[in-house]
């Protein structure tokens, strides 16, 4: 069941949250220098969490259930990353540390929604295995 659509969802997810990361800075402090996820140690584990999760949860496609519960468990971590990022960038005055803010504080946004595509699609194939059994 590799070749379901929620496979390359999930494939998808790990790849922003765990490749993109090193390509796209967070944003760049006062100073002008760029400022990645690998430098704040909360913000690294939790991109790397949420790349294991959906890589875990590929390999549980004959656990729709326990798959779809990972997808759900990531997106909250992804929703709390980026509330992070959020309280960061709000709540620190003026130009004080974050200068410019870069496109790696939206990668949660972009991870939570093929995450969301991915539980959609496995709700769908659970769906379809519930009416099949009914009718046996």
């Amino acid at each position: 069941m590799l070749q379901r659509i929620q496979t390359i969802y999930l494939l998808i997810a790990v790849i922003v949250s765990g490749g993109l990361i090193f390509a796209f800075s967070l944003w760049e402090n006062s100073e002008g220098v760029a400022q990645y996820a690998q430098d704040y140690i909360m913000v690294f584990i939790a991109f790397i969490a949420s790349a294991f999760l959906s890589l875990v949860s590929i390999f549980m496609f004959r656990n729709r259930k326990l798959q779809f519960v990972l997808g759900r468990l990531n997106i909250l971590l992804n929703f709390f990353l980026l509330g992070v990022f959020v309280y960061w960038s709000l709540s620190l005055p003026g130009e004080m540390d974050i200068s410019e803010k870069g496109i790696g504080m939206f990668l949660p946004i972009i991870s939570i929604v093929f995450l969301v595509l991915a539980n959609k699609a496995i709700k769908k194939d659970e769906d379809l295995v519930k009416s099949v059994d009914r009718l046996r």
